[in-house]
């Protein structure tokens, strides 16, 4: 009977051992391998007041939200390819770990897109506080 507990425990540290391996390397890869690729996320972009903004204003912002857009856009595509790019440097991935990429990519894409229709969103409800200033 003390043998089974022994044998349980050697066990149970093995698997709490690899575990804590997996997971460290699992963090390693989402915090190391990004910080060597280019994919800069945008500025974000100051949306004028449209109750207040003069229609230079407006035009300046509108400038400024498309290229912020455009920006977006092209982070959006980087994150994507440099992943793709990661993932084909590695010599194996197993599918825990590959699951987790896949989670943190869909995580950072998602909260990107979300920045790009809040700010484009914003930029709208501007455009018709201004317009209603004209009404």
């Amino acid at each position: 009977m003390g043998g089974e507990r022994v044998v349980s425990a050697l066990e149970r540290a093995d698997y709490f051992m690899n575990s804590m391996i997996k997971i460290v390397c699992a963090v390693s890869l989402l915090t190391i391998a990004p910080s060597g690729f280019a994919c800069d996320y945008p500025s974000r972009v100051k949306v004028p007041d449209g109750a207040m903004a003069t229609k230079e204003d407006m035009l300046v912002g509108q400038k400024e939200v498309k290229a912020f857009v455009a920006d977006m856009e092209a982070y959006l595509e980087c994150i994507v390819v440099d992943e793709k790019q990661a993932r084909m440097d590695m010599d194996s991935l197993e599918s825990e770990d590959e699951q987790l990429r896949e989670e943190m990519l869909n995580k950072k894409y998602n909260a990107a897109v979300d920045d790009m229709e809040r700010i484009a969103a914003a930029f709208n409800v501007a455009v018709q506080d201004f317009r209603s200033r004209d009404d």
